[in-house]
């Protein structure tokens, strides 16, 4: 019990001193050691560190999941150390509402059969985006989490540490000084400058092998840089793939939707701007559309027939294909990205198509497909 009220006795003395110490540096009645220009920017580099993960954290939690509710559940699901209940994404809550109302509204008329075919391809973008906010997860948020809740808390730890012992320090040498002040006037016996001197080089040595530990933690910064950037390929490399699905869910689906019998009712406004108007940047800049319905004659007139269509004699341009494309039927020309071909448009042509020539072989191919050459 004694030994407890004296160590507690202790601390309290080391605490007062300590605090006496800060407050007289604050005010500038005491002199205060101060850290290398080495280590004042390691700790300044790795301040920025922490403050920066921890808005690239948040922000990336909020892009995963902008719904604040089911982020603040999911927080409190993982402090508890408790698996978070699977939870439908908007896609798949979509197709859901929509396959509902198609088997409502008469699956096999028109707008059923489009609801159908719109709900199949919510389920799958639903599903891509489950997959990625997982892999987001696991290969991104989690080592941000994890150097924000352990490195960076060592860090902080050890740093308070090297704070107190420059504490300890200052103070020991404010004593020392004011020991040999004492003995200049003959109102203090020698024993208490050497006693003053004793702690004072107990006091250096402690902050010596403190100032040691914190900087090899602080220079580890350079480590959580490179685990960081390999961090944050793997999350580009998700997220490119994530959006990949969904193109291809969504260029499937605009293909179904356009050889739809009576599917689309009105007129619809063209689905890139013409060709005068269409620049090699901004044809590789967009992301391609696949037109709704084509045809290469107006409408009531009998289709042409490609055998017989012949280039003008002027007007004919190269173009460079930017994406794949799987030719819909025997009047489209498939395409294999970058290669060239010759182009050219005919009176009354769908302004979104083209003819493309390749060697023998011609069809109708889409305009947001090319790279228009001059």
């Amino acid at each position: 019990m004694d030994f407890n009220m004296k160590k507690l006795a202790s601390d309290a003395g080391i605490f007062f001193t300590r605090a006496v110490q800060f407050t007289e540096e604050k005010f500038g009645q005491a002199e205060k050691t101060e850290l290398d220009a080495h280590f004042e920017n390691l700790l300044a580099r790795a301040d920025s560190t922490k403050n920066w993960t921890e808005k690239i954290l948040r922000q990336t939690e909020v892009l995963l999941q902008p719904n604040p509710s089911a982020r603040v559940e999911e927080f409190l699901y993982e402090k508890l150390d408790r698996k978070v209940p699977s939870r439908v994404t908007n896609g798949e809550l979509l197709a859901q509402y929509m396959a509902e109302a198609a088997g409502e509204l008469g699956p096999t008329t028109p707008y059923g059969k489009t609801l159908l075919k719109v709900a199949e391809a919510e389920k799958q973008l639903g599903a891509a985006e489950r997959d990625f906010i997982h892999t987001a997860s696991i290969s991104f948020l989690t080592p941000l989490r994890n150097f924000l809740e352990g490195d960076w808390k060592t860090i902080s730890k050890e740093r308070r540490l090297l704070q107190n012992r420059r504490l300890d320090l200052d103070a020991c040498k404010a004593r020392l000084k004011k020991a040999k002040a004492a003995e200049a006037k003959a109102t203090l016996w020698n024993d208490e400058v050497d006693k003053a001197e004793q702690e004072l080089r107990v006091a250096q040595t402690e902050f010596d092998r403190q100032a040691e530990v914190t900087r090899l933690l602080l220079e580890g910064i350079s480590s959580t840089h490179v685990n960081h950037l390999r961090c944050l390929h793997e999350f580009v490399k998700s997220q490119t793939t994530y959006y990949a699905q969904c193109y291809r869910h969504m260029l499937d689906l605009q293909k179904q939707l356009g050889r739809f019998p009576g599917t689309f009712v009105g007129t619809t406004e063209p689905a890139s701007p013409p060709l005068s108007s269409t620049s090699p940047t901004t044809a590789a800049a967009t992301m391609p559309v696949v037109p709704s319905v084509a045809s290469l004659a107006p409408p009531g007139e009998a289709s042409l027939c490609l055998e017989e269509v012949a280039p003008p004699a002027s007007g004919t341009r190269k173009a460079r294909v930017l994406y794949d494309y799987e030719a819909a039927d025997s009047s489209e020309l498939a395409l294999l990205a970058d290669e060239l071909i010759t182009v050219y448009s005919l009176p009354g042509m769908d302004p979104d198509w083209l003819i493309g020539e390749r060697g023998n072989k011609k069809g109708k191919v889409p305009v947001t497909y090319l790279e228009l050459l001059s």
